[in-house]
This record gives C-alpha cells, sequence and structure tokens, in this order.
C-alpha cells in the first residue's frame, strides 16, 4: 500500500478497554437465564458479535429463550457502567496525536455509547462527528457484514483498497476483509485470549500487534512496502 487514504478504527478493545467489562455483563445476565457460558468462550467465540446475534445463536443451542428475556437488559448495565469504569488502551492517545491520515471510527456500538466512553478517557476531541455506528444503519448490517467500514470510508472519502482497519474482533476482521480493506488485528485489550492473534490472522487480518506503540511503525512499513511492490 504505497498511499494511506484512511485509517478507522474500531471503538471498543482498540481505542477503550470496554470489552472485558461487558463480557463480564453478558456472561451475567446468562448465568441468570440457566444459560451458563464462562469468560473464556463468551470472548473467543462471540467478541464483536452483537447482543442480538450472541442471544440467537444460543438460543439455537440451547433452547431457551434468551432473546426476549435478556436483549434489553443490557443496554441500561452497559450506560451505567461503561462510562464510569472503562479505561483507555495503553498506548492509544499518543498515537491519535501522531498520527497523519484521515482517520474515524466504525463500531457496532450505538453512537451514544461511543461517545459517552469516549468523553470519560477524553479522546473524543480527536474525532469529533467522525464516528460511524452500525446501529445507526438498520437491523442486520452490523459487524460481521462489512457495510459499517463501506459508509464511514465513502463518508471519508477513502478508497477501500487505500485503507487500514485496526480491529479486535474476529467478526471485526471479517467485516472490514469483505469490504476490501487492509486490516490489522489488535491484540492490546484485557479480553485478549491465548489464540486470539492466530484467530485474528485467519478470519483475514494482514498482521497482528499487541501494543499501540507498534502502530506507527506498522503504518510506515506497510507504505514502504506498497511503495517498492509499485515501483518494481
Amino acid at each position: 500500500m504505497s498511499n494511506i487514504e484512511l485509517v478507522i478504527f474500531d471503538c471498543d478493545g482498540v481505542l477503550v478497554d470496554s470489552e472485558i467489562i461487558g463480557i463480564h455483563i453478558e456472561a451475567e445476565l446468562l448465568h441468570s437465564a440457566g444459560c451458563s457460558i464462562s469468560i473464556e468462550e463468551l470472548t473467543e467465540r462471540f467478541s464483536g458479535m452483537s447482543w442480538r446475534g450472541i442471544l440467537l445463536s444460543l438460543e439455537k443451542e440451547t433452547g431457551r429463550p434468551l432473546l426476549d428475556r435478556l436483549l434489553n437488559k443490557t443496554e441500561s448495565l452497559l450506560d451505567t457502567r461503561l462510562p464510569e469504569e472503562v479505561q483507555a488502551v495503553a498506548g492509544v492517545r499518543e498515537v491519535l496525536e501522531g498520527i497523519v491520515y484521515p482517520f474515524c471510527i466504525c463500531s457496532n456500538t450505538k453512537l451514544s455509547r461511543v461517545e459517552a466512553m469516549l468523553d470519560r478517557v477524553n479522546l473524543r476531541r480527536f474525532f469529533g462527528d467522525r464516528i460511524f455506528s452500525a446501529k445507526d444503519l438498520g437491523e442486520g448490517r452490523s459487524k460481521p457484514k462489512p457495510d459499517v467500514f463501506l459508509v464511514g470510508a465513502e463518508r471519508m472519502g477513502g478508497a477501500p483498497s487505500r485503507t487500514i482497519v485496526v480491529e479486535d474482533s474476529v467478526h471485526g476482521v471479517r467485516g472490514a476483509h469483505s469490504a476490501g480493506m487492509t486490516v490489522l488485528g489488535f491484540t492490546g485489550g484485557s479480553h485478549t485470549y491465548p489464540g486470539h492473534a492466530q484467530r485474528l490472522r485467519e478470519a483475514g487480518a494482514h498482521l497482528t500487534f499487541s501494543h499501540m506503540r507498534e502502530f506507527p511503525g506498522i503504518l510506515a512499513r506497510l507504505v514502504a512496502e506498497g511503495g517498492r511492490n509499485a515501483s518494481a
């Protein structure tokens, strides 16, 4: 890639270390409904998937009516706990201060919650209105669908083939890869598990990294490698 036109960040697990909080809330609710699932299994199988998608999948497996019982119970818990407990991912502020390319957020999380989390960790000032939520696109358009990435790229004026995406989940990687973008898998969140990097690569990540301090060097290397390929 000799000319990067856009960098897209996922929010949960990439900018803010929120995935682990949400996973604990979801596990507690599932346990209360008689569906016991470990934090590890919930993380490995469903990280990055919408709560609705998780419930539908587990309904099919268990035969329990989870969707109607639990679908709306996460909202108030997440809206209360995430803005109070979430922390910024280590090193992300320095990345945002130094990045020289246009950038935005593409998330499965609703816009108001993304903004509340970014406010909590003083990162919202970097993005302004450049935050795109799959929730605003309508039912059935969340990751792993590519829709939110394509909308973000269109609004930002970046060609998908010249867009870099930073994602921490298999579903997010698949969505960005399907959009024709170069995906970097991030494994620096508290929800990272053994085999996380390998699963991201299998889903389509170009490479993986575990700390945000690596990110500027990775971008520089991608540009250099793309330039050499273009001139070959």
